[in-house]
């Protein structure tokens, strides 16, 4: 039951939640502190158990058909009877995790970093909720995806009273949005086929693999060109989505029958991430120091 929850929690994609909110509170604040603590690890776990571990359980029996599922993309336990339990076991952890952490948050924070965390929790939650459902919207399904990601480094800056409009902030979150956007929009390509079969609506099925892979390499460039606008040194993190954009670029002549292809591009998209997690973490270092 353990392993089950912690490979529902996807402990691949830890870091891609909690990286931002600890990179934002840190670079406003300059110290680490119970807060900094607190919401790192909240981001870190439950966050991503919460995310993860809810679409697991609503969406499996889509999942049972899809063939990448199985592994580092999302665990999926074949007995039903077994996968009832460890669906009971996800929910109640999830909620056991996420609820005493969040209202400590809420408690040490303003009215405005409340109201941001719930928004924040609420995203993750309706994208495979039943009703909502945001993961069946296109185009919905990709921005609450972006949401998922941009959202704890949004919530980070409100939580430290740093704004969201200054000329050195506001471009690196709606670079993150749109960076979100294209990666979650991407990485429905490789589904299209399997998603149609399963009656299921996404941003892929209703764009088709390629129209979807080109608006990917669209948001990816839009990221990109937002970043131009920040001041030096931050202007040099403009060259980061275009690594991005080099990888989703092989699959430009994709087509539905061939969108399974589009899997290794989303490997590759997983294991991108490090490198170009440690070259922002480079440039903020640079930047915090006034090296260049």
């Amino acid at each position: 039951m353990i392993g089950s929850i912690v490979r529902a929690s996807r402990p691949v994609s830890w870091i891609n939640t909690a990286y931002p909110f600890a990179a934002g509170y840190f670079m406003v604040e300059g110290r680490v502190d119970a807060l900094l603590i607190v919401g790192t690890l909240f981001f870190l776990v439950p966050y991503n158990l919460l995310m993860y571990g809810v679409n697991d359980v609503f969406d499996y029996e889509s999942d049972l058909l899809n063939p990448r599922k199985g592994g580092i993309e999302g665990d999926v336990v074949r007995n039903r009877e077994r996968a009832r339990t460890v669906h009971r076991g996800i929910i109640a952890a999830s909620a056991l995790t996420v609820a005493p952490m969040m209202a400590w948050l809420i408690v040490q924070g303003t009215r405005e970093s409340a109201i941001t965390l719930a928004v924040v929790v609420f995203a993750v939650v309706a994208y495979s909720a039943p009703v909502l459902r945001f993961k069946e919207r296109p185009f919905l399904d990709s921005f609450t995806s972006a949401v998922h990601f941009a959202g704890p480094l949004v919530y980070a800056l409100v939580l430290t009273g740093a704004g969201l409009t200054a000329r050195g902030v506001w471009p690196i979150w709606v670079a993150f949005l749109a960076w979100g956007m294209a990666s979650h929009a991407f990485g429905a390509v490789q589904d299209v086929r399997a998603d149609r079969e399963g009656g299921i609506a996404s941003v892929g099925t209703v764009m088709g693999a390629r129209v979807t892979t080109w608006f990917a390499l669209l948001m990816y460039t839009a990221a990109s060109a937002v970043l131009l606008v920040l001041p030096w040194p931050g202007v040099l993190a403009t060259v980061l989505p275009l690594a991005y954009v080099a990888s989703v670029a092989r699959f430009a002549r994709i087509t539905d029958e061939t969108c399974e292809d589009a899997n290794r591009g989303w490997r590759t998209f997983l294991w991108l991430n490090q490198p170009v997690g440690f070259l922002v973490t480079m440039l903020l270092i640079v930047s915090a120091n006034g090296w260049l």
